[in-house]
């Protein structure tokens, strides 16, 4: 139990921080690959308004010197950009043959690569996008199209570059993350883990404990009951320690299927088999209750594990059916293979609806679905506990669901 709380809370731990970083530098290049398509947009869209070349630019009139930056005010452009655009054009006619192609600005691009570049995008018939490094737009003019490629090389490699150098720094932290909470979990869940096992220890020391007394008293009945026949004082008390009895063994069988390396002995048996037995073995009480059992058992299936305890697994789920299932009801016991896994399911007709609360708590200890009829069912709302402790004891997984009138506890256990 201690372990797997361990692994909760570092799986718990690397996720949240995982998700964290996801978030972090997932939004950081994002914002950087947006940058960079928004400024080619307003290169292409400055372009595609003067035929595939930049506006020229003139001296301020009457004046000699510098001209006046042809970029117009407020497109978020540096005044360097016509200088540090790489680009080129192409005009096709209405069946994408090239008419013209201009690769002045571009020293990467012959006029016949250009060519053939705008015929493959025509045939795509996009109007924009990527195409390779190089970002395009398609833009109609004197009854054909022309289509405008910015070359975004040097950007898409440097934010290729920051998106592997921040993906090998999360990966990192993450690695080192991991390895503090290798060393610092164990500290951590150690107050857990020492009340927990002090816990266990008295439940089974006391059980030890209890067993000597009890065992006393039952001898000493004897005695008294060859005397005192038929007195059902000593009859009530008779039940009584036959009670505080198996309530003792339960506790110490729950403990030990509790440690941390459960005392089972697996071999392999016919688990087919061994659950039409129990299954039989309750039909003579389901028959004197007024209740239906109904089996559905895949024949020849195999399971490797503690034969005892799995037998033990499946008298706990068909008694429990039996004492919440109402008269004229009905239980279910259900075997197949799944893929890797055998499930059995043990389902049962109840009187309403069960919360989804109380689906939670059915496998805690002295825990009881039904209050109103715990004088009637007797017990000690230990079953499902131990159930549950003998699945986990073997890798498996059990759960409780409700649909309608309709109980079922369900374990999956790995072939």
């Amino acid at each position: 139990m201690i372990q797997r709380l361990r692994v909760k809370f570092i799986t718990a731990s690397m996720l949240s921080l995982a998700l964290v970083l996801l978030v972090i530098l997932g939004g950081v290049n994002a914002m950087s690959y947006r940058k960079i398509v928004q400024d080619a947009g307003h290169i292409l869209e400055l372009l595609s308004e003067n035929r595939g070349a930049f506006p020229k630019a003139l001296p301020p009139d009457g004046e000699t010197g510098k001209p006046d930056c042809p970029l117009p005010p407020g497109n978020g452009l540096s005044p360097e950009a016509p200088f540090e655009s790489r680009f080129f054009s192409v005009l096709l006619d209405g069946e994408g043959q090239v008419l013209q192609s201009d690769t002045g600005q571009i020293a990467a691009v012959d006029d016949q690569s250009a060519g053939e570049m705008a015929q493959a995008v025509w045939e795509t018939g996009h109007t924009g996008g990527f195409w390779e490094d190089y970002r395009y737009v398609r833009v109609a003019e004197n009854g054909g199209v022309r289509f405008i490629f910015l070359d975004c090389g040097r950007s898409l490699s440097n934010f290729r570059t920051t998106l592997l150098a921040s993906v090998l720094v999360a990966l990192s932290g993450l690695l080192a993350v991991f390895l503090l909470l290798l060393i610092l979990s164990k500290r951590i869940v150690r107050p857990v883990a020492e009340s927990y096992e002090k816990q266990r220890r008295f439940i089974t020391d006391a059980g030890h404990e209890l067993k000597t007394p009890l065992t006393i008293i039952g001898a000493d009945l004897d005695l008294v009951e060859q005397e005192l026949e038929g007195n059902e004082w000593l009859q009530d008390i008779r039940c009584q320690v036959r009670r505080l009895t198996g309530l003792t063994q339960d506790l110490i069988f729950l403990s030990r299927m509790e440690e941390e390396t459960p005392p089972i002995q697996p071999i392999e048996f016919p688990l087919s088999d061994l659950t039409e037995e129990m299954a039989q073995s309750f039909q003579g009480l389901a028959k004197a209750q007024g209740k239906g059992l109904v089996l559905s058992i895949q024949p020849m299936l195999s399971y490797t594990g503690d034969e005892n305890a799995i037998r033990q697994l499946l008298s706990i789920l068909l008694d429990n059916a039996l004492k919440y299932t109402p008269d004229d009801g009905e239980v279910e016991i259900a075997l197949k293979k799944e893929g890797r896994m055998i499930r059995l399911s043990v389902s049962n007709t109840i009187d309403r609806p069960m919360e989804r609360e109380m689906l939670d708590r059915l496998f805690d200890r002295f825990y009881r679905g039904d209050q109103s009829r715990s004088s009637q069912t007797g017990g000690y709302g230990l079953g499902l506990s131990i159930a549950k402790g003998i699945v986990l004891a073997h890798r498996g997984k059990i759960r409780a669901e409700s649909s309608g009138a309709s109980l079922s506890v369900i374990v999956s256990l790995p072939v």
